[in-house]
């Protein structure tokens, strides 16, 4: 249900709170209630997004097959790249700054955390900030995406998605999507099965330069 409907890590909690009782038990309606279930929800998620973190820093998270690879040849391509995240601002930094480095996050032209949203996915709100920001119509984007959350978000954003799914996702509903893959894949290593290029991704871009 969480992974499935509710976008945000606080609103995920929340979500969880109303729906299956407060550690308080208190009625809800008083301001006190409220404004200490706020704080419980966000001691919360900083004491998760400190375990992240440690993660993260201590290497035991790496970039997804095929991610980097696809990365240096959309930026070689000529393409706007963006990344649009439903993380907060912090965790989105330390995983880029970490997993990506300092020379390939120079190559991309926006990067949005949840933060910048009030709406968060599975609503289009960050797509649409991300298609101003880069003056383009939606119909020329493509995104990349790997839950049904994620989906549903650029579906109402009017673009076209992507999707490659992790062991966690892999069982969710993807229709719409222009294409499923289980990686993006990388030449040379046991995903190489399939490669996920810019041509695969805006087949337009493959007629032209094969002219």
């Amino acid at each position: 249900m969480l992974q499935n409907t509710i976008g945000g890590g606080k609103e995920k909690m929340r979500w969880y709170f109303d729906t299956y009782g407060w550690p308080d038990a208190k009625p809800p309606n008083h301001p006190a209630v409220q404004q200490q279930r706020h704080a419980f929800i966000n001691h919360l998620h900083n004491e998760k997004t400190l375990l992240y973190k440690k993660l993260i820093t201590d290497g035991h998270a790496s970039v997804r097959p095929g991610v980097l690879r696809l990365m240096d040849e959309a930026h070689q391509r000529g393409l706007k790249l963006a990344i649009c995240s439903a993380a907060n601002a912090q965790a989105v930094q330390l995983v880029l700054h970490t997993l990506l480095g300092e020379k390939r996050l120079a190559n991309f032209d926006l990067i949005l955390a949840g933060d910048v949203v009030s709406k968060k996915k599975p609503h289009p709100m960050i797509y649409n900030v991300a298609r101003d920001k880069l003056a383009v119509q939606p119909t020329d984007c493509v995104v990349i995406e790997d839950s049904h959350i994620g989906l549903t978000a650029a579906l109402h954003a009017g673009m076209r998605v992507v999707i490659t799914h992790t062991p966690y996702t892999a069982s969710q509903s993807f229709q719409g999507a222009a294409a499923v893959y289980p990686s993006l894949g990388d030449i040379h290593t046991h995903h190489s099965s399939h490669i996920v290029t810019v041509n695969v991704l805006f087949p337009e871009l493959a007629a032209v330069t094969s002219r």
